[in-house]
């Protein structure tokens, strides 16, 4: 019979990126014309995908949800709770989820690629964007076409610049933590 056990180094680097989201995710600055505040808490799963690969960084992403669903202020603007996730951002929160299982799935598979990574991680936020913008219409009652224009596509730019800086520092993590 097998036995499997979860190491301490595990335990660890996925407790660690989850409080790296927990911490960098509150810290936002709230834009004018959108209820989508501009926050650096995609960076953080980014760079979790290459620590942390598709399985413990899915769990991490999980955990920071959980934690600012059982109300401790983590998600941005410092809120938190059930109501936070069934607000207009919420399903952004719900698609970080799937950011991190394909990101981190790309990331883990394809180390030497880079243009494979990059892709996995541009994947997966658009599918998390998908999940936000849908979720976004609904709530405020827009056409996916404003939601978009209001929840999206301001950020793409900052979010090309996160991507590249994440899938560099990534890279650079997964060497640095490959010999440790």
């Amino acid at each position: 019979m097998k036995t499997t056990h979860t190491s301490t180094r595990t335990l660890t680097l996925t407790a660690l990126m989850t409080a790296v989201l927990c911490i960098i995710s509150p810290f936002t600055i709230p834009l004018p014309f959108s209820p989508v505040p501009l926050s650096l808490s995609t960076f953080g799963l980014y760079l979790s995908c290459f620590v942390l690969g598709v399985k413990k960084g899915s769990v991490s992403c999980l955990l920071y949800i959980l934690i600012g669903a059982a109300g401790i202020p983590v998600f941005s603007s410092f809120g938190s709770g059930i109501g936070k996730i069934a607000g207009p951002t919420g399903g952004y929160l719900i698609g970080y989820l799937f950011l991190a299982i394909i990101g981190g799935f790309f990331a883990e598979r394809f180390k030497g690629y880079l243009l494979l990574q990059l892709s996995g991680l541009l994947l997966g936020t658009i599918v998390c964007y998908l999940f936000g913008t849908v979720w976004l219409a609904f709530q405020m009652h827009l056409s996916f076409t404003s939601a978009l224009a209001v929840g999206v596509i301001p950020y793409l730019p900052g979010d090309a610049v996160k991507i590249t800086v994440a899938v560099f520092a990534g890279r650079r993590l997964q060497k640095i933590l490959s010999r440790l």
